[in-house]
């Protein structure tokens, strides 16, 4: 049996934005759709300093594809000089179960997370959005930056994270496609006014208040993961009409509705809808200029299995990777 294995450098030789946000698109409405199965991830704690490995298995009906990806978030790996998200996905030939490729799953778990919310403000982000505020400066602030651009015509950036060295070296250092981009010198600063905001921190408690959210304004939620963690507070929670990736992941693992369900804040039915929904024309977006919307993204199964199988394709197709005789 012949299995393809690809590197981070092969994957993202054959995954350009434009593409992957379409296939998100896709992978959205099919999971929306009822055309994916999918449970929610098993996330194991591990060693002393708590750092997580999570296991997302997901089948697809059409393009028919199968398989799963291993993740890992260990925190602690930015001392070390390696990525604090580390991952591996498998493919399965759906027809037999037969092991078909093996590849590095770090930068589609990057790259399709920012191509996500990108979907999410093209379907939810006002037309006339021209200003983005990005917390964070790691990873996820740089692909965001780069799959929003295909989406809003940004005419001013702004960007704070708590560390203003690695702050000011992503501006530095960012392709804001033409747009002005600064470094703020808080979240506040940064927030106030903006159109579009990407939260992107691995902060466990809220890193922006709801009276520096204007009226309008669209939210990409990526950071906080874990029901414990959250990046923004309850009040603007309550405040936002709020879509998520998969509501059964939400309810399981989103901090950012657990915690303000717990405070009896809000319920489950705030939840608007998933982006799937969304893209399936089955429930209404903004429903006016001043609505705040929230897409608060856990990321899922179909949406690596999918982007990896458009990966394994093309790379065939290009004769890249390294093909293993089993």
């Amino acid at each position: 049996m012949a299995v393809l294995f690809l590197t981070e450098a092969d994957v993202r030789a054959v995954l350009p934005m434009p593409d992957l946000i379409d296939t998100m698109r896709q992978a959205l409405g099919a999971f929306s759709g009822g055309q994916v199965v999918q449970p929610v991830r098993s996330v194991l704690e591990v060693g002393a300093e708590h750092a997580f490995f999570g296991v997302m298995p997901a089948a697809l009906d059409a393009p028919a594809s199968m398989g799963a990806k291993l993740v890992t978030v260990y925190h602690s790996n930015h001392d070390r000089g390696l990525p604090s998200h580390l991952a591996t996905i498998i493919l399965l030939d759906p027809e037999t179960g037969g092991l078909r490729a093996i590849m590095d799953g770090r930068f589609i778990t990057e790259s399709r997370t920012a191509a996500v919310s990108a979907v999410s403000a093209k379907l939810l982000a006002r037309e006339d959005a021209t200003s983005l505020a990005i917390i964070g400066s790691g990873v996820q602030a740089r692909s965001h930056l780069e799959a929003l651009r295909h989406v809003c015509r940004f005419t001013s950036i702004r960007v704070w994270s708590p560390s203003r060295a690695h702050c000011e070296a992503f501006v530095a250092e960012a392709d804001a496609g033409g747009a002005s981009i600064a470094a703020a010198a808080s979240a506040a600063e940064a927030v106030r006014g903006a159109d579009v905001i990407v939260l992107a921190t691995a902060s466990k408690v809220p890193v922006i208040a709801n009276v520096d959210v204007k009226d309008g304004a669209h939210i990409c939620a990526v950071g906080a993961c874990r029901p414990d963690q959250r990046e923004m507070p309850s009040d603007l929670i309550a405040r936002a009409r709020v879509y998520v990736d998969s509501r059964e992941g939400a309810l399981k693992e989103a901090g950012e509705l657990l915690i303000p369900i717990a405070e009896g804040r809000i319920d489950a039915t705030h939840i608007a809808g998933e982006l799937g929904e969304l893209v399936l024309g089955k429930i209404a977006g903004r429903r006016n200029g001043s609505e705040v919307t929230i897409f608060k993204s856990l990321g899922m199964a179909a949406e690596d299995v999918a982007a990896a199988a458009l990966a394994a394709d093309r790379a065939r197709a290009k004769g890249l990777g390294q093909v293993l005789e089993t």
